[in-house]
């Protein structure tokens, strides 16, 4: 299938930053409608002018997809601002660095809820739109940790394994009903978002993803093309997710043992974390933009 020539009308969540953010770059670039779901609204200010100047249309929608009932009526006036919804993409995400045992119930369920959650209630309200009129395409932004898990990230590892599951059964779902809307998955390798300067973390240093590290910009590219191209269950982004996930289906308990031995190392740089706040509970953004990239 031929990427659309006509303006799409898309919603993003996780908008503000990172991967969201250079998303919503992107479909402007091709004079879409966009819609802009984040909780931090200085973040989501910059990216409605972004949108505005590559020649899309924006609409912005401060919420917090942990919510339900606020994803839902994000969606509705989406909708009624811009038109029918033709793609969702399901973005936003927090997470804690520190072993499991140091992360509170709390924080656990704060990033389940986000996560994973975020995702159920943004396919829910993107489905109870798009059903109906038998066409539209929802794209999980997921990650090559959500196959191959590593030591640090227990809450984001399961969270992104079971939007996996998830994804799964909603797809059989729609299969058997015979619909024309698809769910698909981008599965992505570590991105330089501003994600790990403000995510919660009881390292000792300053987090990082594994290298090597892909630019928001790259990541993007392969979630709009898993959006064009929507028949394939799921699109692998970056040659390090192709490693990787190929690797963990082969050898996996070869690589249990190389994540144990370099996991924590590789996850942190060799500078202390500057302080500073963090994004569980309450956005870092809503002062303050971030923009796409962070400080890899």
């Amino acid at each position: 299938m031929d990427p659309p020539t006509e303006p799409t009308t898309v919603v993003v969540t996780g908008a503000s930053a990172g991967v969201g953010r250079a998303v919503a770059r992107l479909y402007a670039t091709r004079g879409a409608r966009v819609a802009l779901i984040a909780r931090g609204r200085a973040g989501l200010d910059a990216a409605a002018r972004e949108v505005t100047e590559l020649g899309g249309r924006p609409y912005v929608a401060e919420a917090d997809v942990a919510d339900a009932d606020a994803v839902e009526a994000a969606a509705g006036a989406a909708e009624a601002a811009l038109g029918p919804l033709d793609v969702w993409v399901n973005c936003a995400f927090t997470s804690v660095f520190a072993p499991f045992t140091d992360i509170t119930p709390e924080e656990y369920a704060r990033v389940t809820s986000v996560t994973y959650l975020g995702y159920v209630n943004g396919t829910r309200a993107a489905l109870a739109r798009m059903v109906p009129r038998d066409r539209g395409t929802v794209v999980q932004v997921g990650s090559a940790l959500g196959e191959r898990s590593v030591p640090l990230q227990s809450a984001y590892c399961g969270a992104k394994h079971a939007v996996n599951g998830f994804t799964s059964s909603v797809r059989l779902e729609l299969l058997h009903r015979g619909s024309r809307v698809r769910v698909t998955v981008a599965q992505l390798p570590a991105v330089n978002t501003p994600q790990f300067t403000w995510v919660r973390s009881r390292l000792p240093r300053q987090p990082q993803p594994i290298p090597p590290i892909y630019q928001p910009e790259a990541a993007a590219r392969g979630v709009v093309r898993a959006a064009d191209r929507p028949g394939r269950r799921e699109r692998w982004v970056g040659a390090s997710t192709r490693a990787t996930l190929l690797a963990n289906r082969v050898v996996p308990a070869l690589l249990d043992r190389y994540l144990a031995r370099t996991g924590y190392a590789s996850q942190q740089t060799g500078a202390s974390r500057p302080p500073g706040p963090d994004n569980l509970f309450a956005p870092a953004d809503g002062e303050r933009d971030h923009g796409a990239r962070g400080i890899f």
